[in-house]
């Protein structure tokens, strides 16, 4: 079997502490640690280029992973008027133009996958704020039952059949309106305790969580649905 010296024409260095500034293939033995060590770089941590969406667009509802995306509606700021209906999903690799949303709107929110999806809510121009809500089967999208206070730019999280709709604008402010929807209907919920609109949503229906937003605030807050309380009695 050939040594190392055959294959890279060198002796493996031995020293008594790593080196400082190691180059990618670098080998050599330490005599403190007794040990034989190499240099990889790993590549970790960082953004990647993905492909390109078709249409350009900015707050369209998102959901979905990484390899199996969503995004539907928008608004286009070179547009007038500027609201979109279009969708698009992502494959890992690439975007693929589907079928439109029948309402058109910018900052909607959305649930679930892309083979099961739910948008709700979002701003019209110019007619303003919607309350529709529309599910999304992989192929077409249905107008199913409305939110009960129409808003945008609100926050969401959840499934096509539970999910959750809080914060936002509605017809003259910001809100801290929470609906839950149970694949039917829209319930009213308790509102946030901080409102606001912009904020980030995570979570499920029954477990949410909502962070940040404006006005700048980095208020968190916690939500369980149809929690409990028990107490042990002796």
């Amino acid at each position: 079997m050939a040594t190392y010296k055959e294959i890279k024409g060198t002796d493996i260095t031995v020293v008594s502490s790593d080196p400082s500034n190691p180059v990618t293939g670098e080998v050599w033995y330490n005599t403190t640690t007794q040990k034989l060590k190499g240099y990889q770089q790993v590549l970790g941590n960082a953004w990647s280029t993905g492909g390109s969406m078709n249409v350009a667009k900015q707050d369209p509802a998102l959901f979905g992973t990484q390899t199996a995306a969503i995004a539907a509606g928008g608004y286009d700021a070179t547009a007038s008027p500027t609201s979109l209906n279009n969708a698009e999903v992502y494959n890992g690799t690439s975007w693929t133009a589907v079928n439109t949303l029948n309402t058109k709107r910018y900052a909607p929110r959305g649930a679930g996958t892309t083979t099961a999806g739910l948008v709700f809510g979002g701003l019209d121009d110019p007619t303003g704020k919607q309350n529709v809500t529309e599910t999304w089967n992989g192929t077409n999208w249905t107008e199913v039952n409305n939110l009960n206070t129409a808003r945008g730019s609100a926050a969401g999280c959840g499934t096509q059949t539970a999910a959750l709709n809080f914060g936002g604008i509605d017809a003259s402010a910001r809100t801290g309106i929470t609906e839950s929807w149970n694949g039917t209907n829209w319930t009213n919920e308790n509102e946030v305790n901080t409102t606001r609109i912009f904020m980030g949503g995570a979570g499920t229906r029954d477990a949410a969580l909502a962070f940040g937003g404006s006005p700048t605030t980095g208020a968190t807050e916690e939500w369980v649905y149809n929690a409990v309380l028990t107490e042990n009695i002796d």
